[in-house]
């Protein structure tokens, strides 16, 4: 685990983050003030503006660390050792974990709603976001690499991976308020992914 910061300032940062993820995931972006979060972090607006200029800026962070939180949950490094089937199941079932988050799906779903009102003012946040490689993908790419996989481009066929699975656990959550997939559910649909990308994909007798 991460130890908590040592600094004041840090720690009143923490806490202005903490509390804007409770406002915008509870009451949703036009709703939520500086004003709210100073209140809910227990410290003063200025302070809030001292680490944060705007709401928009604000947000943008917490968008990030809502990436960084899905890339650090789906982090399975590649083994040349194991069956191709095993890692990525393995994987996959990481990936539905996180998704099956009821705080993740809420945030996303804010995130998702903000995205859709004003796109311009979420669209360099995307950009960043869309710059950093995702577990997935550095997994396809360094299973290519090792030659087991066709030479295929890695980003291309990781989209089209999490597609197999966001299809059945994140948009219909995120859209339709369908409840989070249950265990068996989530297997089901792992697996079932595994054999359509690896029938595709895998070369030979390599899996």
């Amino acid at each position: 685990m991460s130890q908590p910061p040592q600094r004041l300032t840090d720690r009143k940062r923490e806490a202005i983050l903490r509390a804007a993820v409770e406002e915008f995931r509870t009451a949703g972006y036009e709703a939520t003030s500086m004003d709210r979060i100073a209140a809910a972090a227990e410290v003063s607006k200025r302070t809030v503006y001292n680490h944060f200029p705007s709401k928009e800026e604000l947000f943008g962070q917490i968008l990030e660390q809502l990436w960084e939180s899905s890339a650090a949950s789906v982090d399975m490094a590649y083994r040349p050792d194991l069956p191709l089937d095993q890692q990525l199941l393995q994987l996959l079932m990481q990936k539905l974990e996180l998704l099956g988050d009821p705080n993740f799906i809420d945030l996303a779903r804010v995130a998702m709603a903000e995205i859709i009102h004003s796109p311009a003012r979420a669209q360099h946040i995307v950009c960043r976001m869309g710059e950093k490689e995702s577990g997935v993908t550095a997994w396809v790419r360094a299973a290519t690499a090792d030659g087991r996989l066709a030479n295929v481009d890695p980003d291309f066929a990781g989209h089209q991976l999490q597609g197999l699975v966001k299809s059945f656990a994140f948009w219909p959550q995120i859209t339709l308020g369908q409840a989070p997939l249950t265990e068996s559910e989530r297997k089901r649909v792992a697996e079932s992914a595994v054999v359509m990308f690896l029938g595709c994909y895998a070369r030979g007798d390599l899996r």
